[in-house]
């Protein structure tokens, strides 16, 4: 694990934005397309304001949420509706988006055509992620109905999960797809964060799911 302190906030975003451009830059130059996974929440909002303004050629990126609750796009909690407003504007909307939502009612029913717009940009590019207070990744929870086979080596790239005290059902990238990218990048901010990452670094994926990634992770971190 890399370990990468910032001085404070607005420094961190701008320069893991402007790391993640560079990276999906030098993809560009070896291949034809790539791809780029990202959380929901509103902590990596800033560094989607700025990417979103840098000059790629985004019409070759793949964007993919981590995660995605099982909720339409015009629902308050859609991570996609957010994505939508931070992410894949001016530039970056020229950006295909991958999705993980689809009109089922439960994800089971949607699982085998969402992972195959999945599979087709694997291996990503660059994968953000972001960690909770209780060490969760992606919708990868302590306690998730699926944890384990989710954790697994040989686990598919996209699974239903669904967890205690998380309101709907979820679908997620699993651990080997996110373990996987060519450059994997860990956004925190604030003490919290920072004592649950430590303690992540001490126990099993099964009881701090973040620790799966964190041997090939770069962990971006500001008080």
């Amino acid at each position: 694990m890399e370990f990468v302190e910032y001085p404070d906030r607005d420094l961190q975003m701008l320069s893991l934005a402007d790391r993640i451009a560079s990276d999906l830059g030098a993809g560009l130059r070896r291949q034809e397309s790539v791809s780029l996974s990202v959380p929901g929440g509103s902590t990596p909002g800033p560094v989607f304001d700025t990417l979103s303004g840098v000059d790629l050629d985004w019409d070759r990126v793949h964007v993919v949420l981590n995660d995605e609750r099982w909720v339409p796009e015009d629902h308050p909690r859609s991570n996609t509706a957010l994505l939508r407003q931070r992410l894949l504007q001016d530039h970056a909307a020229a950006a295909q988006l991958v999705p993980l939502y689809a009109h089922a009612p439960e994800p089971e029913g949607a699982l085998d055509a969402l992972t195959d717009g999945v599979r087709a940009c694997l291996p990503l590019t660059v994968a953000l992620v972001g960690m909770g207070a209780d060490m969760h990744t992606a919708s990868l929870f302590p306690g998730a109905d699926n944890l384990d086979a989710a954790l697994a080596a040989d686990a598919p790239p996209l699974m239903a999960m669904r967890a205690p005290g998380a309101p709907e059902p979820r679908i997620t990238l699993t651990a080997p797809v996110l373990r996987g990218a060519m450059h994997l990048h860990v956004l925190i901010t604030g003490a919290e964060k920072r004592e649950a990452l430590e303690r992540a670094r001490k126990l099993s994926p099964s009881e701090a799911p973040i620790a799966a990634l964190l041997a090939e992770a770069t962990v971006h971190w500001a008080e």
